[in-house]
């Protein structure tokens, strides 16, 4: 009988668990360990791929051969990458549209491919354990993933054999792992997860069994990495101070030199101080002096720091403030150090702290009536999978008592005429989520609509990310005549689906976005930013373009009336038309370029009186057409 399992594929580490008798377990491998490094070394000699502990130990000796940290790199464009080429040992190419190719050892892989060779041995790991085989899994991505870094980690579980059942937020599972039996109904909890790579923070809400979703927010590369490159350098220019070698342009001394920063990293999380050691970098030369967890700190704040902006922002998207939390739960490798709980126990205003100690009480002892309980409780590094292994048993029919719904980060809609967008799915909705408008031809004689799907928080299109476009043809047809439905769906995955259908012969076209957002989360984050730093004036572009499409139709209609019967108008009827037509036409002139923005309420005040001048001759207008249609029926001559 096979069985489902929950997978927790880290930038750093990733781990398998399933639900075994009620409790989600974390699986071991033979050697009984229950992390599996995301390293895997590709030999020159064309050999089989070595992953976990076996490529980091070759690390050294193979830095061009060894690829880690491969997910900063699923579903991102070779565009964006500048930078992060910079600090790997392997080159990096571009691929089919524009995509990443990993140039390692004469081969060329995309990063799917080598996240895929992680999920093999998780898979084996699994079937070992558990004796049995392993169909599918539930995988875990960062909150802020967006559709392409979702779609990739989904094809790259397909390639390891694996049917992907769900793509779980890792902070969603993380609740779920401590909702089994930790939290009390009617909870609202914030989920701090600071990675090797990435950060989230979402707040999450437990009601009769049900995980609410309220908000999200992250950064998907901004993790434990930064600390270890800080650290890095940091030791790179002591080891340049005390005359050693040059390690820039040594691929060897480098890989050296990132395991050793990895090792006194992690053993500063429970030492004040520890030794580096790097014995013979050249020659006769060793390097070595004492690294305090003080100094450490100076080096990594920066890093943890910018995790706060990412805190307060899902707080007030949920509409909340630190004392209406509950708990705020801590997970993911990072969260071990000291200095990371001690900012977000400041931040949350849930514990005691002593700045100058650089540690926080944890536990019952500490739990103030004014803030939340920062939860430990569960090991950092196991909780996200424990949680995907509680998604998974969900799925196949246990834990019939909890539900998970999750949310979509950003807005959805696309573009409308006038370069407007038009939010079909406002950002923080539920999902799966399924929702859709209708829409009309804005010109005569259309035979067909572009449909130009955005992503983002801003008012005009063309401050917004695009995610695609395609068009769906129809007869041709006086403006407002066609009509057409979309419907935008996300599914349970968080993956895009956008349909449109012609709704006069039933033609429908189907197309799932599986390129999204191809930025930078700097970016990410400077839109949410921008979107209320600019408020008010996006706020006046849009009053403006809809007030100017309105003037502009108006003009039109009026200009074709009168040249058709203004002949027939009173005098004083026409002089009244035309100067307020002059009127309307002055306030648009007023504005030359297409980006500028006039005044929407002048215009539109314009617009009511020009409205109001020509009912003399819409009633005129009506009275024609009313004739006309009764002498086209014989009922006057």
């Amino acid at each position: 009988m096979s069985k489902v399992v929950g997978i927790d594929l880290g930038t750093t580490n990733s781990l398998v668990a399933a639900v075994d008798s009620g409790i989600p377990i974390v699986l071991a491998d033979s050697n009984g360990r229950r992390i599996t490094p995301s390293v895997v070394r590709f030999p020159a000699d064309g050999g089989e791929p070595e992953v976990g502990v076996a490529a980091v130990r070759g690390r050294a000796l193979h830095p061009a051969e060894t690829v880690s940290s491969v997910k900063r790199f699923m579903g991102r464009r070779y565009s964006e990458l500048a930078e992060e080429e910079k600090r790997v040992d392997w080159a990096i190419g571009s691929g089919v549209d524009g995509g990443v190719l990993l140039e390692v050892a004469d081969r060329r892989l995309e990063p799917e491919a080598v996240s895929a060779e992680v999920l093999k041995r998780l898979k084996a790991t699994a079937e070992a354990a558990l004796e049995t085989e392993i169909s599918g899994a539930v995988i875990t991505v960062p909150a802020y993933f967006n559709d392409a870094q979702r779609t990739a980690t989904k094809r790259a579980g397909e390639l390891a054999g694996l049917k992907v059942e769900r793509i779980v937020n890792e902070p969603t599972a993380a609740a779920l792992a401590y909702g089994a039996d930790k939290l009390k109904e009617h909870s609202k909890i914030a989920v701090y997860d600071l990675g090797g790579g990435t950060f989230d923070l979402s707040i999450l809400e437990l009601k009769e069994g049900v995980f609410q979703v309220l908000s999200t927010n992250g950064n998907t590369r901004l993790g434990g990495d930064d600390i270890d490159r800080r650290l890095i350098e940091h030791i790179v220019g002591r080891v340049a101070e005390a005359g050693g070698p040059e390690t820039a342009g040594d691929p060897q001394l480098m890989a050296r030199i990132r395991e050793e920063a990895e090792r006194c990293k992690i053993a500063l999380s429970s030492e004040d101080s520890v030794e580096i050691s790097l014995p013979f970098l050249s020659g006769g030369f060793s390097f070595g002096e004492r690294l305090t967890r003080e100094e450490l700190e100076r080096l990594a704040r920066p890093v943890v720091e910018r995790t706060r902006e990412h805190c307060l922002r899902s707080l007030a998207d949920a509409g909340l403030k630190p004392q209406d939390l509950d708990q705020v739960i801590l997970v993911g490798g990072q969260t071990r150090m000291p200095l990371v709980r001690l900012l977000a126990a400041k931040w949350f205003e849930c514990a005691e702290f002593d700045e100058t100690r650089g540690d926080v009480r944890l536990g019952e002892d500490y739990h103030q009536a004014s803030g939340p309980a920062l939860n430990t409780s569960q090991d950092p590094d196991e909780a996200i999978a424990r949680g995907a292994a509680i998604q998974a048993e969900i799925l196949m029919g246990g834990f019939k008592d909890m539900l998970l719904l999750d949310v979509t980060p950003l807005s959805l809609g696309l573009e409308t005429f006038g370069g407007l967008m038009n939010v079909i799915i406002p950002r923080n909705s539920t999902i799966p989520v399924k929702a859709g408008e209708m829409f009309t031809t804005a010109m005569d004689s259309q035979t067909g609509m572009l449909i130009h799907v955005l992503q983002g928080e801003r008012e005009k299109a063309a401050d917004n990310w695009s995610l695609g476009r395609f068009a769906i043809d129809f007869e041709k047809a006086p403006k407002g005549v066609a009509r057409v439905g979309v419907q935008f769906e996300i599914d349970a995955n968080g993956i895009l689906h956008v349909l449109a259908r012609d709704t006069l012969t039933g033609k429908e076209k189907i197309v799932d976005m599986q390129s999204a957002v191809d930025v930078a989360d700097a970016d990410v984050t400077r839109m949410v930013e921008e979107s209320v730093e600019h408020a008010f004036d996006d706020l006046a572009a849009r009053q403006w373009i809809e007030a100017k499409l309105r003037a502009e139709e108006t003009v039109k209609a009026t200009e074709s009336g009168l040249a058709d019967m203004g002949a027939e108008l009173d005098v004083d009827d026409r002089t009244r038309i035309e100067a307020a037509l002059a009127a309307v036409k002055a306030v648009l002139a007023e504005v030359a370029g297409e980006d500028e923005v006039g005044d929407a309420r002048k215009l539109k005040d314009a617009v009511g009186q020009l409205d109001e001048a020509t009912l003399p001759l819409a009633d005129l207008m009506m009275e024609k057409a009313m004739d006309a249609m009764l002498r086209q029926r014989g009922v006057i001559d």
